[in-house]
């Protein structure tokens, strides 16, 4: 499990959005991560998407390295931000843009 960790932890920190998902950006296999992947497209933003379905071991490995026991995950700047439902929130009051905007205005996340 180190190895899982490792490997999360490198693409948290060298992607300045990330959205741990089941299926890709092009192609969502859950309702929730559909709903994530529309909510960033909205905001205009770069991300990276890890499909989490592609391997047992990162699929459980995310929820214990986020302490976070649903997938979609959802991390900015290195931080952990929630799933869908949070996601959703922050973005209808805004709060989601103005994050998005300081981490990817800044020249290193």
């Amino acid at each position: 499990m180190a190895d899982i960790a490792q490997t999360i932890r490198e693409t948290v920190e060298q992607n300045k959005v990330v959205l741990f998902m089941k299926g890709s950006k092009n192609f969502p296999q859950c309702g929730f991560s559909a709903r994530a992947v529309d909510i960033l497209k909205k905001c205009g933003v770069t991300f990276k998407d890890v499909n989490v379905l592609a391997d047992a071991a990162l699929r459980e490995g995310i929820k214990e390295y986020s302490q976070w026991p649903t997938i979609p995950q959802v991390y900015v700047g290195g931080k952990f931000i929630g799933g869908s439902d949070i996601l959703a929130e922050m973005f209808e009051s805004g709060e989601l843009q103005k994050l998005l905007a300081d981490t990817t205005a800044s020249p290193s996340a």
